[in-house]
């Protein structure tokens, strides 16, 4: 008869208790939920929305099996689907009351229904993917021409104000699908834009002709740097899905690409699929306006009079009142990049926007003639 050491015996039983425990989730199974989430950067989910949903609840008769607050989103569990479609809609009707302009996403959704001493030692149910548990699949297509013509129309306008800065005259400047054509009227000026482009633009090639007395310029975008555009592209589409689909509250959603310009997105356990693709498929707009300094502005926004005529009214992040001016400075088709970085003086978190020529003259002027007021970027 064979003899382990009682140690041996004693790890094969801790073992097993421990596995068995991690376990125990997945038998649980999962409960109908409603999910709320801010539809907007400048609107906050807080105890507040929580009073708010219990009370659209409860005007409605349904009583929820538990309300979870996580301090993104609101979570309201039920025993039946049944109820769970009825408290979606009174707490849609609720916290949105403008159909057209919605503040907040309120969603279908699945929670599981562990307890909550196992949630305590972070045991969690395995997530199963579409073929276990069902969901939603979606397959996007990226606009790359799209993405192309956009910067073309960047170069476009950049080439305008470099030959401008540089005293080089041009008949015009015109865009020809991904190319841009400039015109000369000698042959000295189309020699001087072939070297500025070559000093200032490396990512372009340059193709000088003539026809008949006007010399001619194309400009196009070399190969890598096409393919720099085209990667750039994906990788921000990807990103911005990842955070549309936190709103939704997957657990481990698939994003990923697939070939050159597809983007699978995989959502399991998802009910409600006409939500979710209009959460995807949504346009995000960007406005810059100034903030309105007059006195009745001030006013407004400390809630001691009305709003002004030709301002408008908006809460920031932390739900304090902003007066903007309705005059749009400018808007999102004037970015060409955005990336996420720190405050080279202050090191705190910031997000450093790039604008093309036309923007950055405008974003110039601007600044210069309002040194000391606010500015306002409307999400």
């Amino acid at each position: 008869m064979n003899r382990y050491p009682l140690w041996k015996y004693v790890t094969i039983v801790v073992a097993l208790i421990i596995a068995t425990l991690y376990t125990l989730p997945n038998f649980f199974g999962e409960a109908p939920a409603v999910q709320v989430s801010a539809g907007k950067a400048t609107v906050r989910v807080d105890a507040a929305t929580v009073t708010r949903v219990e009370a659209a609840l409860a005007a409605q008769n349904i009583t929820p099996a538990a309300v979870q607050f996580d301090g993104q989103s609101v979570k309201v569990r039920f025993d039946s689907t049944d109820t769970q479609i009825q408290a979606r809609d009174a707490i849609d009707h609720a916290l949105n009351p403008d159909r057209t302009d919605p503040t907040h996403i309120v969603a279908l959704n699945l929670l599981p229904r562990t307890p909550s001493w196992l949630q305590a030692i972070h045991a969690k149910p395995m997530y199963l993917g579409l073929d276990l548990r069902g969901g939603v699949h979606f397959l996007l297509q990226v606009d790359m021409p799209g993405a192309l013509d956009k910067r073309a129309e960047v170069i476009a306008s950049d080439l305008r104000g470099a030959l401008r800065d540089k005293n080089i005259r041009h008949g015009g400047i015109r865009r020809e699908g991904q190319a841009v054509e400039l015109r000369f009227r000698d042959a000295a000026a189309q020699t001087a834009a072939s070297d500025l482009l070559r000093a200032q633009f490396p990512d372009l090639i340059a193709t000088e002709a003539a026809e008949g007395t006007e010399f001619k310029l194309t400009a196009r975008l070399r190969p890598e740097a096409a393919r720099r555009i085209q990667e750039q592209a994906l990788k921000q589409n990807i990103t911005t899905l990842h955070n549309r689909i936190n709103e939704l509250g997957v657990a481990e959603p698939v994003i990923q690409q697939q070939g050159l310009d597809r983007i699978v997105v995989q959502l399991p356990g998802v009910q409600d699929t006409a939500k979710a693709k209009d959460i995807l498929g949504r346009t995000a707009t960007l406005e810059v306006r100034m903030v309105d300094e007059s006195a009745e502005g001030q006013s407004a926004e400390r809630g001691n009079g009305p709003v002004p005529f030709g301002s408008e009214r908006y809460l920031d992040r932390n739900g304090q009142a902003v007066i903007t001016k309705r005059e749009v400075l400018l808007t999102g088709e004037n970015l060409t990049d955005a990336q996420a970085g720190f405050d080279s003086q202050t090191q705190e978190a910031a997000v450093h926007l790039t604008l093309d020529a036309k923007g950055a003259r405008i974003f110039r002027d601007v600044t210069r003639e309002n040194v000391g007021k606010r500015m306002a970027i409307l999400l």
